[in-house]
């Protein structure tokens, strides 16, 4: 083995060890994954989705609890895909799979005019199928392939364009109220992933196949993101911390603090307002990741 080589692997192992402990610590921190769970992991072919399947996979086989999963594939019927590579792939690895066969893409073209972005009606359809496919499996989880970058840009597109603060949950309900929807992905950056799927040579299936455009708004958010990355090395780790640690009383939501019973006590509140003073930044702390208690890592993910 050359020198080049081994550090390629050394490499490798740490980019590998950093995704499963990342995505062990969401498991646990937020509940994802019981004893007993039949999960649907749901696979759209692109870098996210393969991810969250390898690593799943490895999470089973050394967890001391006992889980199932299914990975679901929705053919759309978009001209062009490719149809072999999903079960190739999925055969290959003995993974237990199903392809749901809708016809999303005429529906699609039919409703949306000629250019416009036909991703928010997609995204409808497809999640309704998913749903009833998930029932018809007795999955007790849907497992999504979103990670960190994709609730912090969320977070954004809700703040610039919706007027809310509010981003993409590591779990919640499903819009119909019948499933747990989970993002086991939340604290993985999207530049560990994409090395990741491309050290694994995972076979993408990309994203264009029915001819529009990526969202424009989204796009944008990315760029911003960035280009703050690059400039201030350590922000984008700090406004995810900051999405975990929110303080009602500091913000203007009286849905969320009672501001109206708010009366002085006399005592000292070392979460209270600095008044007229400016409160100081902490220093962030860009290493020690979504939390900084090593202890607390899902047991499934202790590694050397």
């Amino acid at each position: 083995m050359t020198a080049v080589t081994a550090e390629k692997d050394y490499s490798f192992n740490k980019l590998q060890k950093r995704i499963r402990r990342d995505t062990g610590k969401a498991i646990q921190q937020f509940g994802m994954i019981e004893s007993g769970d039949k999960i649907m992991v749901c696979l759209s072919g692109g870098k996210d989705s393969y991810t969250l399947l390898d690593t799943l996979l490895y999470l089973q086989r050394v967890a001391p609890i006992k889980f199932e999963l299914i990975a679901v594939n929705l053919d759309q019927k978009q001209p062009g895909f490719p149809e072999h590579v999903l079960p190739e792939y999925l055969q290959q690895l003995g993974v237990d799979y199903q392809i749901v066969e809708e016809d999303t893409y005429s529906i699609v073209k039919d409703k949306i005019p000629e250019g416009k972005t036909t991703c928010s009606l997609c995204s409808r359809l497809r999640r309704g199928i998913l749903y009833k496919t998930a029932k018809r499996l007795g999955a007790t989880k849907i497992a999504l392939g979103h990670h960190r970058d994709d609730m912090i840009e969320t977070m954004f597109l809700n703040l610039f364009h919706g007027g809310k603060l509010k981003s993409m949950p590591p779990k919640l309900v499903s819009d119909n109220g019948e499933h747990v929807v989970i993002r086991p992905l939340a604290f993985c950056r999207e530049k560990d992933i994409a090395r990741y799927s491309e050290a694994q040579q995972f076979p993408i299936i990309p994203c264009n196949l029915c001819g529009s455009q990526e969202n424009l708004q989204r796009k944008q958010i990315k760029a911003m993101l960035n280009q703050w990355d690059k400039q201030s090395p350590g922000r984008i780790e700090s406004i995810f911390t900051a999405m975990q640690n929110v303080t009602p009383s500091h913000l203007v939501d009286a849905s969320l603090f009672d501001f109206k019973s708010v009366i002085a006590t006399g005592e000292a509140d070392d979460d209270g307002d600095w008044a007229f003073d400016a409160p100081p930044l902490p220093a962030a702390d860009t290493k020690k990741g979504p939390t900084s208690d090593p202890d607390k890592a899902i047991k499934i993910t202790q590694i050397a």
